[in-house]
């Protein structure tokens, strides 16, 4: 097998688009690995929505030709506003036909480093090399709920990445912690498939995103305030979409605007949609235990309730030592903060051709990189370092 020059681990929209724009680099060799948008299609359950907004939610492709709006055009797919998951999965897929018709849907299980590259064994026991490896494989591996929970297990307490059907709950008392756009789309997909929930948020009430909605009917103010990118809220949006912009400014305001810019918030859509579901805010779990077949979970102001499941929308917190197929010795090279690395100018590591697209690039680059619409910054910034290199 011939050595190429770079391995893109992952192939949703990170990993598909960094192979789109790395392969307009003369010679250079690029191979990709794993299922298409395997996380999307996994992971997320039936019937959920994307958040983002259509303008928001292309994968970047260097001639805008793979756009969502292609897509529909081939496909002559009629889509709903705001997108269903299934059909930004089956764009995804399609744009990978398009773009890396060749690409390798085995996964790779290892990754170390050798004096001159890495060396990479995918599932099946191949081994091959290579100069430079970009890591594009999402979030599911960053899913966290609180430790405290660890000993239910999964028939009684799970996260709500765990679930693509989440029509098994129908007819169960659900009670789903969480008060950001998957805590809350849950319990109304789980309310729609006939379960009995309700919601537990921390915090003392829910953030509805009701005034952005009305804030994009702005016209040609809109363009001011938002970024097409369209993460985080007016004005913010504009310095979000400019990531070595943003990176200048000092620890503290970076990691301000970080918070701010994702902090848990609900879809304006689904207001009408919980109607008839129970929220209690001002409220954690502290402990839960089996009880006769179900559980019975203790909550911070001393109340009690029974339920048949404990669905943690709790969201996710990026860790890359949790990266299975990353070498520890290889780890322990990277320099990291918080479970984030530490990256430079195309979103390469403290280990010489070791790169991070997605999540794992909020620390350094800003909340943008963990959205769909980071792909054309992350694409575009980690392809100039590559064709500099060569």
């Amino acid at each position: 097998m011939r050595k190429p020059h770079v391995v893109v681990v992952g192939a949703g929209p990170y990993g598909l688009s960094a192979t789109v724009y790395l392969r307009t680099i003369p010679g250079l060799d690029v191979r990709t690995f794993g299922p298409p948008m395997l996380f999307w299609d996994q992971h997320m359950p039936i019937g959920m929505c994307l958040r983002s907004p259509w303008e928001a939610s292309h994968i970047a492709d260097p001639q805008g030709a793979l756009s969502l709006d292609a897509y529909a055009t081939a496909s002559g797919r009629r889509f709903s506003k705001p997108i269903e998951i299934d059909g930004f999965v089956d764009y995804g897929r399609w744009y990978q036909r398009q773009a890396v018709p060749r690409l390798d849907p085995r996964q790779i299980t290892r990754v170390e480093r050798q004096h001159n590259g890495f060396q990479l064994t995918t599932d099946d026991g191949d081994v091959l090399t290579t100069s430079r490896v970009v890591i594009a494989t999402g979030i599911a591996s960053f899913a966290w709920r609180p430790a405290e929970f660890n000993h239910l297990p999964p028939s009684l307490a799970s996260h709500s990445c765990d679930h693509k059907n989440l029509g098994v709950f129908a007819g169960k008392k659900v009670l789903v912690v969480g008060g950001g756009q998957s805590a809350l789309e849950s319990a109304a997909l789980l309310h729609e498939a006939g379960a009995d929930v309700e919601v537990i948020a921390r915090a003392p009430q829910v953030r509805w995103l009701r005034w952005r909605k009305r804030m994009h009917r702005l016209g040609p103010m809109e363009r001011l305030l938002y970024s097409p990118r369209d993460v985080g809220p007016a004005g913010m949006s504009q310095l979000t979409a400019r990531p070595n912009i943003l990176r200048l400014l000092p620890r503290a305001a970076q990691d301000w605007v970080g918070r701010r810019a994702i902090r848990p918030a609900g879809a304006s859509w689904l207001v009408d949609r919980l109607q008839n579901v129970t929220i209690s805010t001002n409220l954690h779990p502290v402990s839960a235990a089996p009880d006769g077949g179900r559980l019975r979970a203790r909550f911070s102001d001393g109340s009690e309730r029974t339920a048949d499941h404990l669905l943690f929308a709790t969201g996710y917190r990026v860790d890359i030592s949790k990266y299975p197929f990353l070498d520890r010795q290889l780890l322990r090279e990277i320099d990291q903060i918080n479970g984030y690395p530490i990256l430079k100018s195309g979103l390469e590591s403290s280990v010489p051709g070791l790169h991070f697209l997605g999540a794992p690039a909020a620390w350094s680059f800003g909340p943008l990189t963990r959205f769909v619409s980071g792909t054309f910054f992350s694409a575009q910034a980690l392809t100039r370092v590559v064709a500099a290199a060569m």
